[in-house]
């Protein structure tokens, strides 16, 4: 059959295959409350090897790359670029199954159905399941995708794992990383002859739900610059002897920073940026609490977020701003850790455009939708690979058990993918 002869069908090949692989992988990172598959960790080996073992039950090659990804492709796929379609198999801590692995699997069944239906694509499909997108076990993301593109660097390889406390080079050089190549900024051979990068994902907020698509099209990624560990460092006292004049209370400094920066929020957005602000790690020392004590330190994260980059640099020095100001108001000083970034992303137009159409002849809904969250797919595009991304709808957002991705959606963003395959010819 020739690539254009795909066939108009709502059964959609490969249902059973997706839910016994969810079901499956599932079973192996369960964490007794949801799933835990820690980047670079065995849980996320686990998961590869349940993949791997399931591609060569079906005639489909699977190799490892330098940094530790798989990549699975057709043997007879063709010697032309390929276009990648690939996600990332770690979660959070007992996070979802399907934030990430939901990608992978969309790009397994597409190389199924195009082995057992006989479609020769003018570019051949490969699969990459990537390793260490989440930054929740290290402090930074995109570790797999930034070692693909030889974006991560010496000092990134020093970040220490938060539970195990391994650094991340000696997490990737157990699973078998050529960390030697990593740190030198080493481009994974396969990447240079990429002519796509497809990422089919769940969107992790509430959007589609409430529009009502089971699918959408996404035109760009968020960008975002944090800090991990940010301390405010006052002066502890007796909480009945020491009046408000001669406080430096670290946690009414804190208190007054987020208040001051949640109004500079309020004008951006009001002014028409793109922004959302988030401290989601706070707290006093546990072997100092006392309700009678003045707390002298806080420690607490930043992040901030946007799909323009002007947007992030000026918050990010409307923070720092306002730290000092407040650290003269309050008696306080403000410690941070190294600044992380990751850069916007826009989806390239015309790979929006094929997915769109894609999406018209599937019968899903020609939508497009921006990304809060980012995706591996942000370091592919700004890497000037063409590439675009499908959302499936999904119930209670992400990072938590709660995921609550519908299989037939989940489908229907396949099949949008998989006709979107001739069209990148």
């Amino acid at each position: 059959m020739s690539a254009t002869e795909i066939p108009v069908e709502k059964n959609v090949p490969g249902r059973q295959d997706a839910l016994d692989l969810f079901e499956r992988i599932r079973a192996l990172s369960f964490d007794g409350v949801g799933v835990s598959r820690e980047s670079y960790g065995p849980s996320e080996t686990a998961c590869l090897e349940a993949l791997v073992e399931w591609a060569g039950r079906h005639g489909i090659v699977a190799d490892t790359d330098p940094a530790a990804n798989v990549i699975f492709r057709l043997p007879d796929g063709g010697a032309q670029a390929p276009v990648v379609c690939g996600s990332h198999v770690d979660s959070v801590p007992q996070g979802g199954n399907y934030d990430g692995l939901a990608g992978v699997i969309a790009g397994l069944l597409c190389l199924k159905r195009l082995k057992d239906e006989g479609v020769r694509l003018p570019h051949p499909l490969w699969v990459a399941a990537m390793r260490g997108e989440e930054s929740a076990w290290f402090g930074k993301a995109y570790m797999g995708s930034g070692a693909i593109l030889g974006k991560l660097k010496p000092e990134d390889l020093e970040l220490k794992n938060k539970r195990s406390g391994r650094t991340l080079a000696q997490a990737m050089a157990s699973v078998g990383a050529d960390v030697d190549a990593i740190a030198a900024g080493k481009p994974v051979p396969w990447v240079g002859g990429v002519r796509n990068y497809l990422e089919l994902h769940i969107e992790q907020g509430p959007l589609m739900v409430a529009r009502k698509w089971p699918t959408a099209i996404v035109s760009g990624i968020r960008g975002n610059i944090r800090h991990n560990h940010v301390q405010c460092l006052g002066e502890p006292g007796h909480s009945g002897a020491v009046p408000r004049w001669l406080r430096n209370d670290a946690v009414f400094a804190v208190s007054d920073l987020l208040m001051r920066l949640d109004e500079h929020w309020r004008v951006l957005l009001e002014r028409g940026n793109d922004l959302v602000v988030t401290a989601g790690v706070m707290g006093t020392d546990p072997a100092e609490h006392a309700v009678s004590r003045i707390p002298g330190k806080v420690d607490f994260s930043f992040e901030v977020r946007s799909e323009s980059t002007e947007t992030l640099e000026e918050f990010y020095r409307v923070m720092r701003a306002e730290c000092d100001a407040v650290a003269r108001q309050r008696g306080v000083r403000f410690e941070f850790d190294r600044r992380i970034e990751s850069a916007p992303a826009t989806m390239d137009p015309e790979v929006v455009k094929v997915l769109l159409e894609a999406s018209k002849e599937a019968g899903e809904p020609v939508e497009r939708i921006p990304s809060g969250a980012g995706h591996d797919a942000a370091l592919f595009a700004n890497a000037g690979i063409p590439s675009g991304m499908i959302f499936i709808r999904n119930e209670n957002g992400s990072h938590n058990p709660a995921e609550a991705m519908e299989i037939d959606d989940f489908m229907a963003g396949v099949d949008v993918l998989y006709r979107a395959l001739p069209r990148l010819g």
